[in-house]
């Protein structure tokens, strides 16, 4: 008789969670794929924004080169003996840049 009334609860109860279970796996799938498409719509909007960049980075390579060019020739002169060279790398020493003649520019690493 106890068997019988045990077995006579697990029909119910499970008729009752299987809507529950179906509605939280239909749920968590859908969730995901709202995330794979939302982090894969974002992924197109970086790529498209890193692509706009581009052009603006090889500008600021381009003139960090031309700047670390003329920073090597002040060096140079103020190691000739170039007072006004001399003064500009003493002052850009005093602000914490340092001049190395031997140190390649980011276009010549390339």
């Amino acid at each position: 008789m106890v068997s019988a009334t045990l077995h006579s609860l697990e029909g119910p109860q499970r008729s009752r969670l299987w809507p529950a279970v179906v509605l939280l796996t239909a749920a968590l799938l859908l969730w995901t794929g709202f995330q794979t498409f939302q982090l894969i719509r974002e992924r197109g909007t970086l790529q498209s924004i890193r692509a706009a960049q581009e052009p603006t980075i090889q500008q600021a390579v381009k003139l960090r080169g031309q700047l670390d060019s003329i920073a090597k020739r002040t060096l140079e002169l103020a190691q000739q003996g170039n007072a006004g060279a001399a003064t500009i790398v003493e002052e850009l020493a005093k602000r914490g840049i340092t001049i190395k003649l031997d140190a390649a520019t980011p276009a010549q690493s390339k």
